[in-house]
């Protein structure tokens, strides 16, 4: 099974990000870089609206994850509620 990956600018914005990612995804493995971190999983990876909704206490629209956005690796699946990277076989 592939991993896909998916990094964002380490700063304010991107840390609920990231916190709902880790919360959602068990297998998940955060890498910290100078300025980057960057979600390592096993097959796929989501990202739920609700998750983040629950961390920040305000309203979230999901295409705000491109604000901070450095690369991700995966086929991509999109709708309101959920982001989702995974590798199609």
């Amino acid at each position: 099974m592939s991993n896909v990956f998916i990094a964002f600018q380490a700063n304010e914005e991107s840390r609920p990000v990231v916190e709902a990612i880790l919360a959602d995804n068990p297998d998940a493995v955060l890498v910290e870089s100078p300025g980057m971190v960057k979600i390592d999983a096993p097959g796929h990876l989501t990202i739920r609206r609700q998750t983040i909704e629950e961390l920040t206490g305000t309203r979230f629209d999901l295409q705000q994850i491109q604000v901070n956005l450095i690369t991700l690796s995966g086929h991509i699946e999109e709708d309101d509620d959920a982001f989702t990277l995974s590798w199609k076989h």
